[in-house]
């Protein structure tokens, strides 16, 4: 979450925590938690995680998508982030569209894997 809130691309104040900070209409970019294992003991995981993106206007919402799966394959790889260096990251699911049909918002969501050791 950090390394999002930290990009210029990514507009102010749309990478959440969590889903209870999302207003519906506010263009929000969700990351959670979505598996991952120990790969090397003591020395290197992989973990998943998925991206949601949220906006009312579908042209944001799959742009902004896009710009985060970019950053997190493109840009996160050799930077150490909460004291993990990040070794590399892989997609699993690049965005699809997963409308919402609470809010009528449009969401478009993806996973990659990354890859980290500790520093």
């Amino acid at each position: 979450m950090t390394y999002l809130r930290s990009l210029p691309d990514v507009p102010v104040g749309a990478p959440k925590g969590d889903m209870t900070e999302h207003v519906a209409g506010d263009t929000t970019v969700y990351l959670e938690h979505s598996g991952g294992f120990r790969i090397v003991r003591d020395s290197a995981d992989r973990a998943d995680i998925e991206y949601s993106v949220y906006s009312l206007d579908r042209k944001v919402c799959i742009d902004l998508a896009m710009l985060v799966r970019e950053k997190l394959l493109e840009d996160l790889p050799g930077r150490t982030v909460a004291g993990a260096l990040v070794l590399d990251v892989e997609d699993i699911a690049s965005p699809a569209y997963f409308p919402d049909d609470s809010s009528r918002e449009h969401m478009y969501g993806g996973e990659v894997a990354v890859f980290l050791t500790s520093q």
